[in-house]
């Protein structure tokens, strides 16, 4: 291949040679020359083989994992694989070995009465069954009328229907600011009780209050209070 380079306005042709860079690198006298540490020995040494030490435990790639030396069970496997037996008294209770058991002679010589044979048939079909009919034609053609047309709507909301509002809301600023009056504060408090395990030896554990203490029946209460008469 030629390549043309420009040199004091002339063109001069240069010849460009291939494969004339080496990839490995020459190796320098000193470099042959030179004498391996006893750290550079100890790295350049082969990884060992540990394969031939676990070769019953690992699996083989590509295989099943070698097995070892075949061995005859003891008296302790043989008498652990044998199975679990019945126990006499449920080989006396079970009705039969299997769950397939045979016919009598008499079941199969047995001629089945005219109730039987009546429920041996097959379900019918209501007497009103219709099966489903084609449309006609003209029935496709037909325009629905105006009153049709209304009747075919859905039914709508009531005008005053206010649907479920959403469980949240935002609060307004005038709740923020607001101030919580002494009846508020006081209603907000929570009931002041002894515990339910002391409940039951105290027995004045819930108080009452003076003002019910020295409260006057009305009539109307008293008329309330008396029982049903039956």
């Amino acid at each position: 291949m030629c390549l043309l380079l420009k040199f004091n306005n002339l063109a001069v042709p240069a010849r460009l040679v291939w494969g004339n860079q080496e990839t490995i690198w020459s190796l320098t006298p000193g470099a042959m020359t030179a004498r391996p540490s006893a750290r550079t020995l100890y790295l350049c040494k082969p990884k060992k083989d540990f394969t031939k030490y676990g070769r019953s435990c690992r699996p083989v790639i590509g295989g099943n994992p070698l097995l070892p030396k075949y061995g005859y069970p003891s008296e302790r496997l043989l008498r652990l694989s044998e199975p679990k037996k019945y126990l006499p008294a449920y080989l006396e209770q079970r009705s039969r070995e299997t769950p397939e058991w045979p016919v009598s002679l008499a079941a199969q010589n047995y001629n089945a009465s005219k109730r039987i044979l009546q429920l041996a048939q097959p379900k019918g079909l209501h007497p009103d069954f219709m099966p489903p009919r084609e449309v006609s034609t003209s029935s496709r053609k037909v325009i629905a009328s105006p009153r049709t047309i209304e009747l075919s709507k859905p039914k709508q909301l009531h005008p005053k229907f206010m649907p479920a509002r959403d469980p949240e809301w935002p609060v307004t600023e005038a709740a923020k600011r607001a101030v919580a009056t002494k009846r508020i504060l006081g209603l907000a408090q929570p009931s002041s009780r002894p515990r339910m395990g002391l409940t039951a030896l105290d027995p004045d554990a819930f108080k009452v209050k003076e003002r019910a203490l020295k409260a006057v029946c009305t009539p109307r209460l008293a008329e309330l209070a008396q029982p049903i008469k039956r």
